[in-house]
């Protein structure tokens, strides 16, 4: 009869079966103070590989531990496991909640960005204090960028990937659209033109897509028509 072990294993096991060049682009993130892009990365190692492939693979790696890869922002970290980030809740959270025209604020920047004070007021129809954008500042979700070329210069707000990053969206595209918003009854939509609704860096983004669309469809046409041609 052969005799029962019990064997204890208090050590912590990282992924196996790693090429070097992927213990190095793990351990320099593992190290990083802030998320990093792959020309970081790649500056970093002393081993030339693919990168993006690389941190792919640890994504997947990874997908099941206790911490996470994730990219936001096409920068990599890592972090704790989504449905365990609660164990990393402080005994005593002291909460302060947005005011009213601190939320309505950002929501107009994130779906109208780049935008002025001016056009902040304009569309919530009311005057803000000067605290108000300095408190989404604070908290590095708004920042400026630039000025708009009218007369006076005015500086222009937009969102930054912390904001990104805290509301874990990849994109502003990522957002709910119009329809969605009315859909959901957060908003009227059948007040709201749509094509108008979002400008900058996000309208921008929905705009590429479409171009993408226009032209696959043109593709498929000239296609259908060279092979009419053909059978002529």
């Amino acid at each position: 009869m052969k005799k029962k072990t019990n064997t204890k294993n208090n050590i912590v096991k990282f992924p196996s079966k790693l090429a070097e060049g992927e213990r190095e682009v793990e351990a320099i993130l593992f190290a990083a103070a802030e998320p990093l892009d792959i020309d970081t990365i790649e500056s970093k190692i002393s081993k030339k590989i693919d990168v993006k492939k690389t941190l792919e693979k640890l994504k997947d790696v990874y997908s099941l531990r206790g911490i996470n890869l994730v990219c936001i922002s096409n920068k990599w970290s890592f972090r704790t496991a989504q449905n365990l980030s609660n164990l990393m809740s402080k005994e005593k959270t002291v909460e302060k909640k947005l005011s009213k025209a601190a939320i309505e604020t950002l929501a107009i920047i994130v779906y109208h960005q780049p935008v002025t004070r001016a056009e902040i007021e304009e569309i919530r129809g009311v005057a803000f204090g000067t605290n108000t954008l300095d408190i989404l500042m604070e908290l590095n979700w708004v920042k400026p960028k630039g000025r708009k070329d009218v007369p006076g210069k005015p500086i222009q707000y937009g969102t930054t990937d912390d904001f990104l990053s805290h509301f874990n969206l990849q994109k502003l595209s990522d957002l709910p659209t119009v329809d969605e918003l009315g859909a959901a009854g957060l908003i009227d939509s059948t007040s709201i033109d749509s094509t108008i609704f979002g400008t900058g860096k996000f309208y921008k983004e929905k705009v590429e897509e479409k171009k993408e669309d226009i032209y696959s469809n043109i593709d498929e046409m000239l296609s259908d028509t060279l092979n009419k041609e053909d059978e002529d």
